[in-house]
């Protein structure tokens, strides 16, 4: 059970992160039968204001970090993946944690969480773009790319930006009911729980290449994923034995020759359910896939989500942009 709130609010603070706690915990909403929480922003100098990572925005904390050690649930807001946090802070997050606290971290804020120690032996995650860092430089923590957000009891990690929203719900959720977090979530107008995870906004760049042959087989298949494709004809059109090929190809890109191409058609198929109103199957067929079942199939591997799920989020067909284009020149 959650009452008592304390968010830290440090220097290179990220508002929208930092907006998503005060929305879910730091308005009253008694009147709608939400739990009054005791919401206390909180910092190293009360009163001084800190800078933000949006120019021209100063903030100022209302407590200072004695409130940190007595919450129920202390949560780190993201300053920078690369900030210096001062040991009071990490001194009273530990203390905290120690005294039973849940901790919550939003996107990058995680790191604040392992300069503190509290990754050590645990699942976390961050935003896609930090994980690497992440993981290199808390190698006892194990890092989730792909969720949302991981829940470890007592310490509970956010993925980017809009993941928070996910996280400070769940919370909610796990200590006062769904029915407490799906009022907050009406009041706010996002859904009370999202499915599939962060692998879905993820940008996948094609790999550097540098051995001519490969670069050019490699380019070679990009522009004909709808043939099919043997490893056996592959390293013939690089000059070399299969044996040879397949072990240069892993070197160059960390995976096998058909597992990059799945990648390529699955990155294809993006693009289609993005851009264009062709159904399934002749998406299937355009990427090399053969079938809407099979595309499907590595579809939700790879992404996290099902094709259709993700036209829904992310398509733009060229109908709607017709559409745009006419309200737009009218």
């Amino acid at each position: 059970m959650i009452s008592k709130v304390a968010t830290l609010l440090l220097d290179d603070v990220s508002m929208f992160e930092f907006g998503v706690v005060c929305e879910v915990f730091g308005i009253d909403r008694t009147v709608h039968g939400v739990p009054a929480f005791d919401f206390r922003i909180c910092g190293v100098q009360p009163g001084e204001p800190v800078a933000s990572i949006t120019p021209g925005i100063r903030l100022a904390a209302g407590y200072g970090l004695d409130s940190v050690r007595g919450a129920d649930l202390v949560v780190a807001p993201p300053p920078g993946a690369h900030s210096e946090f001062p040991n009071e802070v990490l001194a009273a997050v530990r203390d905290a944690a120690d005294a039973g606290a849940t901790v919550l971290s939003l996107c990058s804020g995680v790191f604040l969480l392992g300069e503190a120690g509290l990754l050590d032996g645990r699942r976390c995650t961050t935003h896609w773009e930090y994980v690497g860092e992440l993981a290199a430089r808390f190698p006892e923590a194990t890092v989730d790319p792909d969720v949302l957000f991981v829940d470890e009891g007592p310490l509970v990690t956010s993925a980017g930006t809009a993941a928070g929203i996910d996280a400070c719900l769940h919370v909610v959720r796990r200590e006062l009911g769904s029915a407490v977090a799906n009022t907050i979530a009406r009041r706010m107008v996002v859904p009370p729980q999202r499915d599939g995870g962060q692998r879905q906004f993820i940008e996948q760049p094609v790999v550097a290449c540098t051995s001519d042959n490969l670069s050019e087989t490699m380019t070679w298949m990009s522009e004909n994923l709808a043939l099919p494709h043997t490893v056996d004809e592959l390293a013939a059109r690089s000059s070399m034995s299969t044996r040879t090929f397949a072990r240069k190809f892993a070197a160059e890109t960390g995976t096998t020759p058909v597992k990059w191409l799945t990648t390529q058609r699955v990155l294809y198929a993006r693009q289609l359910l993005e851009g264009t109103n062709l159904g399934l199957e002749a998406i299937s067929r355009r990427c090399g896939f053969g079938s809407g079942a099979l595309l499907r199939h590595h579809f939700n591997r790879v992404v996290g989500v099902a094709p259709a799920d993700y036209r829904r989020r992310f398509g733009n067909s060229a109908a709607e942009r017709d559409a745009a284009r006419r309200v737009v020149t009218r």
